[in-house]
């Protein structure tokens, strides 16, 4: 037995000196004192084309804009199109324009004609929205009354261009009218997102394309009419509950908007003082909130939650304040805005494109496979209400608005000002 027992021993040894030692698990080592084995291969940010001079007004054929991107291979011609350069120029040269600039940068009591017409389109939204008080449904879910808002925008959309704007061609008014439609939210699904957003961009990139609005007023577009706008959003979404188009929003930042974290990265670089991990201070957001848009934003997210605190409501933006510089954040919103919105199919599928904003003459073709692409979209169109990946949507499923969340929850609790801190929600 004796010797049993020691040879077993004895090939139980043998057999653990023979074990392959590439298997064995190796030791853990804490992140932040492990060494990367490989360089860093991350790509550079996508710099900023050159913005052609609008076009001579004989040039342009107008038409009313359609969807043209219907399968892999347009998008993939869209991707080489100038029409693709010049999106990227048009967002990026507004964001390089505010570079450096506090929102006091421009002189508000003296704007030029263009932006004052254009803060005459968005008082006549805002005095609508007085026409049509929501119904107090106790729902957080997107109001009925903002259908009958949304008709008021469509019947005097043309007007308004022709009264506020002074535009007199039928056929640029009906083009660009289409933009302004799509800017304010969804009539079917009474939702909004940050595709709506892009929709008032690319209304702006046309009035530019018909010499509406010039490059000394690129500023002032960033830092008033756009901050103007987002005002407006945000009265909207308080007002008629509008449900994000998809869960927390396309790029993950914000459930509504991403603009202003691309615009508002730019104007932050080289701050003095002002740093990313300045967002976690409440007295920075509120001493200089209403000079940068980053953090305007940031408050106005904060504020609207049933929870305090970046790390539980808004991870992805209590992440990025660990970067090292606000040109590495805008760096990173510049990656963000070619990758996940022009580099994908689900989303610039539904990109409208018109005379001022042209597509290719070979897009949309009705080749087999998008034939049988459209054939998969009707399917489920009929099964669950509305086309698939609207803008980032969950599929089928409605998303309530986190505004409508705090809203309610103040009005149950006889309060008007900010909500209790809560650890979770």
């Amino acid at each position: 037995m004796a010797s049993q027992s020691i040879a077993s021993n004895g090939s139980t040894a043998s057999a653990s000196a023979s074990i392959d030692k590439s298997n064995v698990l190796p030791k853990l080592i804490p992140r932040s004192q492990r060494k990367s084995s490989t360089p860093s291969t991350s790509e550079s940010a996508p710099q900023t084309p050159p913005l052609p001079e609008p076009p001579q007004p004989d040039s342009i054929h107008f038409t009313t804009p359609v969807k043209r991107i219907l399968s892999s291979s347009d998008h993939e011609k869209f991707i080489k199109s100038p029409t693709y350069t010049l999106i990227q120029a048009w967002i990026f040269t507004l964001s390089d324009c505010v570079r450096g600039r506090p929102i006091s940068s421009v002189d508000h009591q003296h704007l030029s004609n263009p932006i004052r017409r254009l803060d005459a389109v968005l008082d006549v939204v805002e005095k609508l929205i007085d026409q049509y008080p929501p119904l107090d449904t106790g729902s957080r879910f997107g109001n009925p009354v903002f259908r009958s808002l949304h008709k008021a925008i469509v019947r005097d959309v043309e007007r308004i261009h022709k009264e506020m704007l002074g535009l007199e061609n039928e056929a640029a008014i009906q083009e660009i009218s289409v933009y302004v439609i799509h800017s304010f939210g969804s009539e079917e699904r009474l939702d909004y997102g940050s595709g709506h957003e892009l929709n008032f961009m690319m209304w702006l990139l046309c009035l530019y394309q018909l010499r509406q609005i010039r490059r000394e007023d690129f500023p002032s577009l960033v830092l008033h009419t756009f901050m103007r706008y987002l005002n407006l959003m945000r009265r909207i979404q308080s007002t008629y509950y509008l449900e994000p188009a998809g869960s927390h929003g396309v790029w993950g930042l914000d459930d509504y908007h991403f603009l202003p974290f691309l615009f508002g990265a730019s104007q932050l670089i080289g701050h003095s003082y002002i740093t990313p991990k300045s967002i976690h201070n409440n007295v920075v957001l509120d001493e200089e909130g209403d000079n940068y848009i980053y953090l305007n934003q940031v408050r106005w997210v904060d504020s609207v939650k049933t929870v305090k605190g970046l790390r539980w409501h808004s991870p992805m933006l209590d992440d990025i304040s660990g970067a090292k510089s606000w040109k590495k954040i805008e760096e990173g919103m510049r990656k963000m805005f070619v990758k996940e919105v022009l580099g994908k199919l689900p989303i610039m599928q539904h990109f409208l494109f018109g005379g001022l904003i042209p597509g290719t003459g070979d897009m949309g073709q009705l080749d087999p496979e998008t034939i049988r692409q459209q054939a998969e979209r009707m399917q489920h169109v009929k099964a669950y209400g509305h086309e698939p990946d609207y803008w980032g949507d969950c599929c089928g499923i409605k998303v309530p608005s986190t505004v409508a969340a705090g809203e309610e929850m103040r009005k149950r609790m006889g309060m008007s000002g900010a909500l209790r801190p809560i650890p979770f929600d």
